[in-house]
This record gives structure tokens, sequence and C-alpha cells, in this order.
């Protein structure tokens, strides 16, 4: 049978692509991060003062020193060295004594060589979290495509607000990132209900909540996904962080968990604070008071838990381990009484899944999913404060900057500048939340389209 003859566009596309994909992916991936770069450079070297001082980086370096000088701190009689402390703007440590310990051996660098290796560290783990995304997507036997691909939207998740205050601000939110993706979309983890974990998997997020304890919901996210034995090894690391925390820091352990210091966020800050992106955060701002906010909060915080973790579930036992796990991380950055600005880095995977939809979808699907990326870039990214050009460059400033916010505000005071939003300042000043509730109410939606899909299937 005689084939029929290609068309022009036939031959133009196929020569094109290569048998692994869009020949300019690579390269356009490469150029757009390297431009990316430069751009941030060339901030980083007009703002040098604003960008670089680093101050929850120094914070964590400060729980490191006392570590390192823990007998002469006990013998100065301090109940609690390490929670008892205060740094620049009276700021505080607020992380488990574990994190502490963790970054005493870090405390030995030069606080230029330790600034240095953190936004390095960080700029890695984010590559290598989107490239393991990628590969979750079903994309690891496309290397030149996966690679392109992670690249490239290393470089748009660059221009995002939460990536660039991390970066500014010293965080660890893209390590820990790392540590929670590279547990769920690694080996058969990422493969469904019938791949096999491997003997480490837990140990990241393990790790991660004895850092920070948000990262314990991905725990009964294991549970419900029947991942029982990695979600074992995540809550007896946790456990071990909390002793080792307790071998070396045993006073400042007593208080941290054993006096409920860890439930008190409104210790280091007024949680209605605008960096506060939860719906603790925009509950308090609505009530007028973080006591007037907390009923409400718990009632709502409750029952998107409920919805987060069992949209979740669903997704994961359909194969969909990615949205599976995004919908956990939107989960916990809302339920959290306190998830500043710089923990939404779960952009980054999020719009790595936006893209790969829109690149699988045709027509006018296709041309909703990129919307969606393109409007997630937009409330999530690095803009310049264009409604007061006297602030310094274009990071780490985001949209939800436009309310006006009280800084290193404590208590709950009427006059709170945060209290007092109208109009635009409440849509901006809450834009993560609300983004991260469409978000979450999209990734619900296609549960239980999935759930449906299988119990048709099994009748």
């Amino acid at each position: 049978m005689r084939a029929e003859p290609a068309t022009a566009a036939e031959v133009r596309a196929a020569s094109a692509s290569g048998p692994d994909g869009p020949r300019w992916l690579l390269p356009a991936g490469a150029i757009a991060l390297a431009a990316v770069l430069a751009v941030y450079v060339a901030d980083l070297v007009t703002h040098l003062k604003v960008m670089t001082h680093m101050r929850d980086l120094a914070v964590y370096r400060a729980g490191g020193l006392i570590v390192r000088h823990l007998p002469a701190a006990y013998n100065g009689h301090l109940a609690s060295p390490l929670y008892d402390w205060h740094g620049r703007d009276l700021v505080q440590f607020t992380y488990p004594p574990f994190a502490a310990v963790i970054f005493a051996a870090a405390s030995v660098l030069s606080w230029t060589m330790l600034r240095w290796a953190m936004t390095l560290a960080s700029l890695a783990a984010l590559g290598l979290c989107l490239w393991l995304t990628f590969g979750a997507l079903g994309y690891r036997d496309r290397p030149t495509v996966r690679l392109g691909a992670t690249l490239g939207l290393s470089a748009l998740a660059l221009v995002t607000e939460p990536v660039q205050q991390t970066l500014a601000l010293g965080q660890i939110n893209l390590v820990l990132m790392l540590l929670v993706v590279a547990d769920l979309l690694t080996g058969g983890a990422a493969d469904g209900p019938g791949g096999r974990t491997r003997w480490w998997h837990g140990i990241g997020i393990g790790l991660a909540a004895g850092m920070k304890l948000t990262p314990l919901i991905f725990i009964p996210y294991l549970l419900l996904i029947r991942r029982y034995r990695q979600a074992a090894t995540a809550a007896a690391v946790f456990v071990v962080t909390a002793a080792v925390g307790y071998a070396v820091l045993p006073r400042d352990s007593a208080t941290y968990w054993g006096h409920g210091l860890f439930l008190n966020a409104n210790r280091i800050v007024f949680l209605g604070t605008r960096g506060n992106q939860s719906l603790r955060g925009v509950l308090t701002r609505v009530a007028g008071s973080v006591t007037a906010g907390t009923a409400p909060w718990i009632a709502v915080a409750v029952l998107v838990l409920i919805i987060g973790l069992a949209a979740a579930a669903l997704l994961y036992r359909a194969g969909h381990a990615v949205p599976a796990m995004l919908a956990c991380a939107l989960t916990e950055l809302l339920v959290s009484p306190l998830s500043w600005d710089h923990h939404w880095v779960w952009v980054a995977p999020g719009l790595a899944l936006l893209v790969h939809l829109g690149a699988q979808a045709r027509g006018a699907v296709r041309a909703w999913w990129w919307a969606g990326a393109a409007g997630v870039t937009v409330v999530f990214g690095a803009w310049p404060q264009f409604w007061d050009l006297a602030q310094a460059g274009l990071t780490p400033a985001g949209l939800f900057w436009y309310g006006p916010s009280t800084y290193f505000a404590r208590g709950d005071e009427r006059w709170y500048r945060e209290f007092h939003w109208h109009g635009l300042q409440i849509l901006a000043g809450n834009s993560f939340v609300l983004a991260g509730l469409a978000a979450l109410a999209v990734l619900a939606v296609a549960a239980f389209r999935v759930r449906q899909q299988v119990a048709m299937r099994e009748r």
C-alpha cells in the first residue's frame, strides 16, 4: 500500500523534533534560566544591602552558635538559652531544637561562606525538585525534554515571590521541599498504589518535620495512601530528631515540647501580619483580632484539612502522584497557623504540573491550562512595588505586598494596619490564600471525578 506524501507542515514539525521531543526546548530552557539569573544578579548587585541581609539565616546561625557555646549559655543561668535569645528587631528562634543542632555545624562557616552555601543549596534544591517532578509526570525516558523543562521552569520559579523571598532571607524552604519531594516522587513511590518504596523513603519527611513542624502533615497522608512503612519511618525519624534535641538541648527542648512553646505561634509575630498567608492570617485580619479569629479558623481549618487530605489520597490512588502531593502541600499551607509567604515555594512544582497539563492537552482545554499557569505566575510573581516606587528593587516584592503591613508587630493591637484593609488591599493582601483555595478546589473536583471514573470501571 502506497504511503501518502507528507505535507509541508508535517515535514517542518518532524525536523523541529527529535525522538526525545522538540529540539528547541533544551536551548530555550537554558537561555531562559541564564537570562533570569542575569537579571537576578544585576538586581542583587544594585540593591546588595537590601537583598543579602538574610535575616532568617542569621537566626538559624545564632541557634547553631548557641549550641556550640552551650556551657557558657547555661552558666549564664538562662532557663532556655535558645528561646530566650533575641536578635535584631527582637526576632527570636522559633524552630524545633533539632534545627539549631543542625546549624551548629553550619555555623563554623564564615557569614559570607554560609550565605553563599545556603543560596547555592537552595538553587540546587529548586532544580532537583523540578527534575523529580517532571520525572513523576512521565518524562523519565525523555531526558532532553525533562532537562529542558526543568531549566525553563526553574527560570519561571525564580521570578516568583516565595522563591525570591526564600533566597533573600536565607530560608531553608527549598531544601525542605526537596526532602519531601524526594520521598514522594522517587522510585516506585511515584508510580501509584502498586509501586514499591525504597528503604529510605520516609527519612526525608521526618527530617523536614524535625526542622519545621509543618511537613508532619505528610505522615497522615502516607497513612491514607497505605504506605504504612514509609509513614512509620517518617514518624520514627521525627521522634529521633526530637530525642537528639533533648540530648543536646535539654532545657530548650523541655521549653519547646514540654511547656507547649511550639503551639504559641503568636509569640514571635502578630498572626494577622500580612506575611502570614494562611487561613489563620486571613481570618485574623477579617475578624479584627487574634482571639476573634481563632474559632472560625479552627472550624475552617478542620474542613479544609479533611477535604485536602481526602483529595490527595484519592488522586494518589488513581495514579496521580504529583497532584496528590500538591494537594497535601496546599492543605499544609492553608491550615498551618503561620504560613509565611516564603513557605509557598510549592508554587514551583505547581507551575510544572500546569505547564505539563497544558502541553498534553489540545484546543480550548490547553488554553485553560496555559491561562492557569499564567494566572499563578501573576499572583505569585516577584513584581516591583509600582504603587510605592520608593521601595528598592524587583526582588522580593509581590502583588500581595499591596496590603499595608505593621512590621515586626507582636500581640494583638487594634491599630495594626492589617485590620484596616479595604478594597483591592483585601484581595491583594490575601492573594496567596485565595489562589491556594482555588487550586485546592480544582484538585478536589479532579479527585472526585477520577474516583467516579474508577468506580465505573470497577462495576
